[in-house]
């Protein structure tokens, strides 16, 4: 049986609109200074190897992996994972988000806190964002309160991982920018577009806790009127 309510529209299309928008800017941004060249010369694996060398992990590994803006920090097998157009190429683009990625093996190395919690909640938020998902609109449909409010609670964990990265994703960027210009890898020109890649990307993880957000409070807001209505 097919489920749509139109107030879920309400609830989603401004965390859609803003994740649309956050997008746009994060790939006009990315395009833009992907075709100036930074000051060193430096593709994004040997500006992440000067980084990772600099703070004493020297046993973290980069890979290349496929596809675009797939960059990532593996803290399970301290790998850092660059995508072909960041390892390769010596743009200030790929410079800001190869640092950027080295701030995660920073976090890791210092045992930051809200990585650590991060981590833990992966599996967690997993089951919330799918299983939650499916138990909440089963309820819907068959109108059960009680098992869309076990849809709520298993879907607050993906809430807040989505929150939890946040300040994951603000302090990497924040300790990308430190190390590229403490060990004097920017010019001025450089750092200010490394600077508005990363904000740019920093407005999808803010879109996407605003949409894990809206969702929630969805499930809530129908949950307890299914539960009102239960108890008249």
């Amino acid at each position: 049986m097919f489920y749509f309510d139109p107030l879920w529209l309400l609830f989603s299309l401004p965390a859609l609109a803003l994740m649309l928008w956050a997008q746009a800017k994060t790939r006009g941004a990315y395009a833009k200074y992907s075709e100036l060249r930074n000051m060193v010369g430096m593709p994004g694996w040997q500006v992440a190897r000067r980084i990772l060398d600099a703070n004493g992990l020297t046993d973290v590994q980069i890979e290349e992996v496929p596809g675009e803006l797939t960059d990532h920090y593996d803290p399970t097998s301290r790998v850092l994972r660059l995508s072909a157009g960041v390892a390769r190429v010596p743009s200030i683009a790929a410079m800001g988000v190869a640092a950027h990625e080295t701030g995660h093996a920073i976090q890791h190395k210092q045992l930051y806190a809200p990585l650590i919690a991060r981590s833990r909640l992966v599996g967690p938020a997993n089951i919330g964002s799918n299983i939650g998902v499916y138990a909440a609109m089963i309820g819907l449909m068959i109108q059960s309160a009680g098992l869309v409010w076990v849809g709520v609670a298993l879907f607050s964990f993906a809430a807040i991982f989505a929150l939890v990265t946040l300040p994951v994703e603000f302090d990497a960027s924040k300790r990308a920018m430190a190390q590229l210009q403490g060990l004097g890898l920017v010019s001025a020109e450089d750092y200010a577009g490394a600077r508005a890649v990363l904000n740019a990307a920093a407005w999808t993880y803010v879109a996407g806790f605003l949409s894990a957000l809206m969702q929630l409070l969805y499930f809530v807001f129908r949950a307890m009127g299914m539960s009102n209505r239960e108890r008249d």
